[in-house]
């Protein structure tokens, strides 16, 4: 079987880098990169060539490949022109493209979306949702720290003293934690806020201090995501950020509901309270943003406040970002493959969720 890993159209990363091509090859696959795909994360093709992968121009890949992987899906008229049966592997956010599925049933091709791969433990090797979380959440502290001006340690300097900077952060998941833990390394005083109680622990093992706000609703099989909160326990909420932001140097937000808008935690009156040179990072701004002023890919300067709107900030850090997607693609792929071909036990969770297509064709087991 051969798998064809394609250049992506507008992302410095790569799905698949040359150690993996190894890995992928003691599982009898024969490896396609497209020419130059890894060269934007720093990865050559004399790399992929010396672990085993052929070169091949993008439209070679599309033919001879039996399953295609990237990291963003192709687009409609490439995925028109593909041969009916063909595998794709790539994030496909059906519960944002609601449509998706059905245009590729419609097409006559199989996929799996890895956005889909269930969050448990048993999964966790996979789960590229939460790799990318934990580089965004590290980059979302870095890109405050370039639009902050002033120090994030607290200073004693011959010329006087220097406060901490304070930064609240909305959200403790993988992004939420890791944009903590940084800011804490980098001497910054970090207060964190999240619905789910057992955020609670986590938060204050970094330490950083935890905002109590009773009446949230939870979900444990929310897979990572925040619940959708009642009007009146989300009116407290605004309160209770308003009177934190208006002292914060930084928030940074990472709240997203899986399949709706994300719920606005900073209101416009939010920001306007804000110190001039106060900084938002704002990682739901693919689906709407948490801030009412985000927009999401732009960077927006509201009365001397910088409200940064960027739920990609993975792909800023391309080297080390397709390292963990390709071993997470690698650890997928252990339990697809036997003998160098597709078995698709679909008793197994991890496989049934991941696909999101009926198209038939079959290696697929029952």
């Amino acid at each position: 079987m051969t798998i064809g890993v394609l250049k992506e159209a507008a992302d410095k990363r790569v799905a698949v880098v040359p150690d993996t091509v190894k890995k992928l090859k003691e599982l009898n696959l024969d490896i396609l990169i497209e020419t130059q795909a890894g060269v934007d994360a720093y990865f050559p093709d004399s790399e992929y060539e010396e672990a085993g992968a052929a070169i091949a121009s993008h439209q070679d890949i599309l033919q001879k490949a039996d399953v295609l992987i990237s990291i963003n899906p192709l687009e409609e008229p490439e995925l028109k022109s593909l041969d009916k049966g063909k595998m794709l592997i790539s994030q496909f956010q059906p519960f944002f493209d609601h449509d998706v599925a059905d245009r590729l049933n419609g097409l006559g091709l199989r996929a799996f979306s890895l956005d889909m791969i269930p969050r448990t433990t048993l999964a966790q090797s996979m789960d590229v949702l939460s790799s990318m979380a934990s580089i965004a959440g590290y980059k979302a502290v870095l890109e405050a720290s370039r639009y902050l001006p002033r120090y994030f340690p607290m200073m004693i300097t011959a010329a006087g003293s220097i406060r901490p900077a304070k930064i609240l952060v909305l959200g403790a998941g993988v992004a939420g934690l890791q944009a903590i833990a940084t800011a804490k390394r980098l001497g910054a005083q970090v207060e964190a806020f999240d619905t789910r109680s057992a955020a609670r622990e986590e938060v204050k093992s970094l330490g950083a201090k935890f905002i109590e706000i009773e009446g949230a609703k939870e979900d444990t099989g929310a897979g990572g995501y925040a619940v959708e909160q009642s009007e009146e326990f989300l009116k407290r909420q605004r309160e209770e950020v308003q009177n934190r932001a208006s002292k914060s140097d930084i928030i940074i937000t990472t709240a997203q509901v899986r399949g709706r808008k994300a719920p606005i935690l900073v209101p416009k009156s939010t920001v306007d309270n804000m110190r001039p040179g106060s900084v938002i990072v704002d990682l739901a701004a693919s689906t709407g943003g948490n801030c009412e002023l985000t927009e999401d890919n732009q960077v927006v300067n509201h009365n001397g406040v910088t409200i940064i709107g960027d739920s990609n900030l993975a792909a800023l850090m391309p080297q080390d970002a397709s390292v963990l997607y390709s071993n997470n693609l690698f650890n997928f792929f252990k339990i697809l493959v036997k003998d160098g071909e597709l078995s698709l036990d679909m008793n197994n969770e991890i496989v049934s969720g991941a696909l999101i297509t009926t198209a038939p064709e079959t290696t697929i087991s029952e």
